[in-house]
């Protein structure tokens, strides 16, 4: 699986943008797209927390957004308050080879409820795409996340920090 992300903004969305890469690392999504502005800025600090702390994250700017929805070759899923309801199809997105999971920014372009595949939706009422993309994640892989080895690891801690260097 992999993500787009539609319609990044410099001034507005770094940090939506970040913790959309870090949601998608932590299910081990190795290549997250995005249109908009290019911000070589937003992708070092990704990069740099993928130094840190492990993975294979990829970013890849996307100058023509419909161009590329349309040229993905496999299922297009496009996350919208819109859709119905994502646990109705999942188990039919789960048997697909090659998804292209997208995510809305600004205002989405008609034609991409028309290329996706299915558009899905966590609960028809407004909502974080951050949370939605967790939420589908989530049950996609049936709850697990990735453990990465890094140069820093996190341990499980209940009343501390515990900060594991390699």
């Amino acid at each position: 699986m992999e993500i787009f992300r539609l319609h990044h903004r410099i001034n507005r969305d770094p940090r939506i943008d970040t913790h959309l890469a870090l949601v998608a690392r932590i299910f081990g999504i190795e290549k997250v797209y995005y249109s908009g502005d290019k911000d070589s800025e937003w992708e070092d600090g990704i990069y740099r927390v993928v130094g840190k702390f492990g993975g294979n994250l990829k970013l890849e700017h996307v100058k023509e957004d419909i161009k590329f929805v349309k040229n993905f070759r496999g299922v297009k899923v496009h996350l919208t308050v819109y859709g119905i309801d994502f646990r109705k199809k999942i188990k039919d997105v789960n048997e697909e080879k090659n998804v292209l999971l997208i995510v809305g920014g600004e205002k989405v372009p008609p034609e991409i409820y028309q290329l996706s595949d299915y558009n899905l939706s966590v609960s028809n009422q407004p909502h974080s795409e951050i949370a939605a993309l967790g939420i589908f994640l989530y049950e996609f892989f049936g709850g697990k996340f990735k453990k990465f080895k890094g140069e820093i690891e996190i341990g499980e801690n209940e009343r501390g920090k515990t900060i594991l260097k390699s």
